[in-house]
């Protein structure tokens, strides 16, 4: 991919909704300078690799973007700060309406402005392979956006929900397997595993 040089097909250019993959930030710059109208919604996946090696080429994409999905350990390495809250504060003064922070296993924070969402992580008996769970929770999240053409913080917190749901399938086996044979009943089925997580009753005194 050291020489990838992206060409979007025509049918491809009018888009509303753009997911940057996880590649070199002179990739991503490419795909956005290829398209004229700026899309409703750009989503952007990057890693702490770029932020090693191409720092001022990945500050250029992350001030063209709406949504950056990152974890932890690299929203505290972008933003030099400890504290997530501060991170996310500090990453979208860069650009980004929304901030989605990746907690693995513990779950995905969801920041725009003041507002926060936490969701929590499935869990799961046995974690076979986690990689290509970024990718999938990132397809997931773009993919119900796309599918509800709605972008508001509402209908964001359910994106990070659809991520989870399918990233917590891409880790039961290796590489793609588990993907390959999903079925939609498994996929609805566990997203009610993921709001009974969420649901309590409580009395205030």
């Amino acid at each position: 991919m050291a020489n990838f040089k992206p060409i979007i097909p025509e049918n491809f250019i009018n888009t509303d909704y753009l997911l940057l993959g996880n590649l070199h930030p002179a990739v991503q710059m490419a795909v956005i300078k290829q398209i004229p109208v700026r899309p409703k919604l750009v989503v952007l996946d990057t890693m702490n690799f770029w932020m090693d090696k191409t720092w001022n080429e990945l500050m250029e994409v992350i001030a063209k973007i709406d949504v950056i999905t990152i974890n932890d350990e690299e929203a505290r390495q972008l933003s030099g700060e400890y504290s997530l809250v501060k991170a996310a504060h500090k990453i979208q003064e860069m650009g980004p309406k929304y901030v989605v922070i990746k907690k693995g296993e513990h779950g995905a924070l969801l920041f725009n402005d003041d507002n926060v969402f936490f969701a929590p992580a499935l869990p799961l008996e046995e974690v076979f392979d986690p990689t290509g769970a970024g990718d999938t929770f990132a397809g997931g999240f773009i993919g119900h956006i796309t599918k509800t053409g709605d972008i508001s913080f509402e209908n964001m917190k359910r994106a990070v929900i659809a991520g989870s749901n399918l990233a917590s399938f891409c880790v039961e086996k290796f590489g793609t397997e588990r993907m390959e044979n999903l079925s939609p009943e498994e996929i609805q089925k566990r997203l009610l595993q993921f709001k009974q997580l969420t649901q309590f009753d409580i009395e205030l005194s």
